[in-house]
């Protein structure tokens, strides 16, 4: 089983996401998998050129692996900049999707997807600022498209103070001690 971790935080040793992403890969490589750690914020990607679209290096290595683990801290009410330019190497027609008369068919499914939130306030359905999540929503309907029923682990809350920092964290590593068991 190959593990591709994808990290996307440009917060450094300060990433809440970055904590969940190491725990997830502690646990799936324990048996000595090998993990292929791609690091966004410390090696990014362009934004997408019309000469970079299809086949290349990012889509390889994302094929090539059993299990992904994303690190996805919400930035300004969803992904940040460096996850999208990840996700449009490898939303590629006619390789990890393709168009049918019935509509479009993902292509990608067969491997796991464990996405890591980390977001500064409370975005969950009914909650006041509910309305504004998008970066979960997006990443279940993306992984969806291409076949992909994505798995996610929370810590939220973590700009509300130290207390709740520490309280999100904590759940965040209780929900990926539960998806191990």
């Amino acid at each position: 089983m190959t593990i591709l971790r994808v990290d996307s935080s440009i917060t450094g040793e300060n990433s809440v996401s970055r904590i969940l992403t190491q725990r997830i890969t502690d646990q799936l490589a324990s048996g000595g998998e090998p993990v292929v750690v791609r690091d966004l914020a410390a090696d990014p990607l362009p934004h997408l050129t019309l000469d970079q679209l299809g086949a290349g290096p990012v889509l390889d290595e994302f094929l090539a692996a059993d299990t992904v683990v994303i690190g996805a801290p919400m930035y300004n009410f969803t992904l940040p900049t460096q996850l999208k330019a990840w996700l449009d190497r490898i939303l590629v027609a006619g390789q990890t999707f393709r168009y049918t008369a019935t509509g479009p068919e993902g292509l990608a499914g067969g491997r796991r997807v464990i996405v890591a939130l980390s977001r500064g306030g409370f975005y969950e359905e009914g909650t006041p600022a509910g309305a504004l999540e998008h970066l979960k929503t997006y990443l279940t309907g993306v992984f969806g498209f291409i076949g992909i029923a994505p798995e996610f682990v929370h810590a939220d809350g973590i700009a509300a103070g130290p207390e709740q920092r520490e309280a999100g964290i904590a759940n965040g590593l209780e929900e990926v001690d539960r998806l191990a068991a």
